[in-house]
């Protein structure tokens, strides 16, 4: 259980370093989803699955959005 709780730290840490390193908003937000999914599951595997649930519906629900607001405008030729 240890290994699988560190996995996930490694995974949180190296998604948000792929948000924070990525110009290209296709794979900024592919690193957002490994790092809310790892975040979640490091939650779950604490105890507080309620927590992990709020993170998944707020925290990625609202990023997506911008996600997609940010795409339209870079799509956008004028």
């Amino acid at each position: 259980m240890m290994e699988f709780v560190l996995f996930l730290g490694l995974c949180f840490v190296l998604g948000g370093l792929a948000v924070a390193s990525n110009p290209s908003p296709y794979y900024g937000v592919l690193g957002l989803v490994v790092a809310a999914v790892a975040g979640c599951g490091w939650l779950v595997s604490l105890g507080v699955s309620f927590v992990s649930l709020v993170l998944v519906m707020v925290y990625l629900g609202g990023m997506l959005v911008v996600f997609v607001y940010s795409v339209s405008l870079a799509a956008d030729p004028y």
